[in-house]
């Protein structure tokens, strides 16, 4: 019986074509521009945010922005009470909203922090946070940053020939090598310059690269 109830609130909240939904209750960060309410998906509408393993800056003093981001997120939602209005769903079936917590869009206040670029695809509307967080240098803004949407479109570097499969990965973690076969061994990403593939753990480690817990 309780299942049944949980069900006919969720399906409620889902919005029928044209018709907005409201979300309200405590929010599960997923990356810096995606959250979950009660099992629905969110994506922040009119932001972008780096992915979770883009990193900014230059070859030598690169940092995880994208890590930094979703950090970012989960403090200013605060683990409080966030409501989010939305019409419309995305292709990966999240729905497209704007969030508030305590009466402030969190979508500005990410684009204004420099954890997020205003999504110009989509809206114009956090356009002028964008632009005083970038004249003062703030957050992706503070040094090189490839723009999440072009780095997505990134193509990931190729396994070289041969044996070496092994991916050496740089998150805030640190420079990590992941083994085939390890727990996050498929959804690790060859993409930032200071990632590549290595040959042998000897190898991976000679090169400053420690190995993977799991």
């Amino acid at each position: 019986m309780l299942r049944l109830c949980s069900l006919l609130v969720l399906l409620a909240l889902m919005p029928s074509a044209g018709a907005a939904a409201a979300l309200e209750g405590h929010a599960r960060v997923i990356d810096g521009d995606t959250l979950e309410i009660e099992g629905v998906r969110v994506r922040l509408f009119g932001i972008d945010a780096p992915e979770r393993n883009q990193t900014c800056g230059e070859r030598d003093l690169l940092w995880s922005c994208g890590e930094w981001a979703t950090e970012r997120l989960e403090l200013l939602l605060g683990g409080g009470q966030v409501r989010c209005t939305g019409a419309e769903r995305d292709r990966y079936g999240r729905l497209l909203a704007t969030c508030e917590v305590d009466g402030q869009d969190v979508g500005a206040r990410m684009v204004r922090s420099g954890a997020a670029l205003a999504y110009r695809r989509y809206s114009m509307r956090y356009v002028g946070e964008e632009g005083r967080a970038q004249a003062e240098g703030t957050g992706v803004w503070s040094g090189p940053m490839q723009r999440p949407e072009d780095y997505r479109h990134s193509p990931p570097a190729p396994p070289p020939p041969g044996e070496c499969a092994i991916k050496g990965n740089v998150s805030k973690n640190g420079r990590i090598y992941h083994l085939p076969g390890q727990a996050d061994y498929d959804r690790t990403v060859i993409s930032g310059p200071e990632e590549r593939w290595f040959c042998s753990a000897r190898e991976a480690e000679s090169a400053g690269f420690r190995p993977a817990r799991r």
